[in-house]
């Protein structure tokens, strides 16, 4: 009987693959909920900093963990390693959770022996700050595994965000890269500014999605004006299915934003770990102020679920 069969059983021990920034993100997260919180490294020797509560092992233990979050880099390759690492040290089956952000989930189990275990786990940056996390399922995934993993995650703070079907990008950023490409197009067609286009994200688009989201907005201001706003505006949308070339054009030339020093921003001036730190900071005050001041939404004004 593999881990995602039979009584689901809470998860207690959290091993973390992977030592960079989000990996430690996540172990922190986990150890300071009380979960039995190891991280599985090469380099478990000289790692320094590590979380409270957390324990950097060098070898793979003996006793299977309940739950695998893997977060080393994004390439198929690498990633494969270590789940054939995993499965060969513990044949019966564990539940493997991969924090990839874009790639498929399909092509990532197809060599497993238990695909039945194995899941996304979608974390955002920083990791041990952002109250939500997705939580998706493979075409393979056991249902047992990923209500083990929302429980989990759920028990750390968060609150998971279950996309049922594998689809590229998951959930969140189908969305942001949907108006993102929007974004850079009017860059690039210079009809405004990147700092115009982040003005409007700051100042209307953010605030009013925080109260109202993106879909219930919708029912509250008509969905008579909006319908006639798609039919008029959906149409001349620079829709396509290649990037917007201004941006790889970017990157091409090593503009790559705030660690090269330059991108949409000049940032050359700028110190970039203290750029970093102060836009951690804002995000950690709105998101206790949205958590613990605005309370929970009125009950009229909860949408009616309509998902099929």
């Amino acid at each position: 009987m593999t881990a995602a069969e039979g009584e689901a059983a809470p998860v207690r021990r959290v091993m973390i693959v992977g030592a960079g920034t989000m990996g430690l993100g996540v172990a922190k997260s986990f150890a300071a909920a009380g979960f039995e919180t190891s991280l599985w490294s090469r380099r478990a020797a000289n790692l320094t900093g590590l979380p409270s509560g957390v324990s950097a092992v060098a070898a793979l233990p003996a006793e299977p963990p309940d739950l695998v979050l893997e977060n080393v880099p994004e390439e198929v390759a690498v990633k494969r390693e270590v789940y054939r690492a995993l499965e060969a040290a513990y044949p019966s089956g564990v539940i493997i959770a991969t924090n990839t952000s874009g790639l498929s989930l399909d092509e990532l189990a197809a060599e497993l022996r238990h695909p039945e275990c194995f899941l996304g786990a979608h974390y955002f940056q920083p990791a041990d700050v952002f109250p939500m996390v997705e939580v998706i399922a493979a075409t393979g995934t056991a249902p047992e595994a990923v209500a083990r993993v929302a429980e989990a995650m759920r028990q750390t703070g968060k609150e998971p965000i279950l996309v049922r079907k594998p689809v590229p990008g998951f959930l969140i950023n189908r969305l942001q890269h949907a108006i993102l490409h929007e974004a850079y197009h009017l860059v690039e067609s210079g009809v405004a500014s990147a700092a115009e286009i982040d003005a409007v994200a700051k100042q209307l688009l953010g605030p009013r999605m925080c109260v109202t989201g993106l879909i219930e907005q919708k029912d509250i201001g008509g969905l008579e004006i909006h319908a006639a706003a798609q039919r008029a505006i959906v149409p001349a949308l620079a829709h396509g299915n290649r990037p917007v070339a201004y941006v790889q054009d970017m990157v091409a030339r090593g503009e790559t934003g705030l660690k090269s020093g330059k991108g949409f921003y000049d940032w050359s001036a700028c110190d970039r770990l203290l750029v970093a730190a102060q836009a951690a900071a804002r995000l950690r005050q709105l998101l206790q102020y949205l958590q613990h001041d605005l309370g929970p939404p009125a009950p009229t004004t909860i949408p009616r679920d309509r998902s099929p």
